[in-house]
């Protein structure tokens, strides 16, 4: 895998190191897709579980009144 700064880009071999080409479009089995959104979803509850800190929830109202005030114009 090659990283160019300048530009941002990645570029990912599809080598795998024996000199065989890896298949452009890879696949995960049915099992492995279940154990990833299953860990995925466990993940995401737990943070919506997490209380919204009060200066995310000053910025929102702060946007919600700015909202309001550029709407009625």
């Amino acid at each position: 895998m090659t990283v160019d700064k300048g530009n941002k880009l990645a570029r990912v071999s599809l080598d795998n190191g024996s000199g065989e080409k890896l298949a452009t479009d890879p696949k995960l089995d049915s099992g492995s897709q279940k154990r990833i959104g299953d860990q995925l979803r466990a993940m995401y509850d737990e943070l919506m579980q997490q209380p919204v800190p009060d200066r995310f929830r000053d910025l929102l109202d702060q946007l919600d009144k700015n909202g309001r005030k550029g709407g009625s114009q």
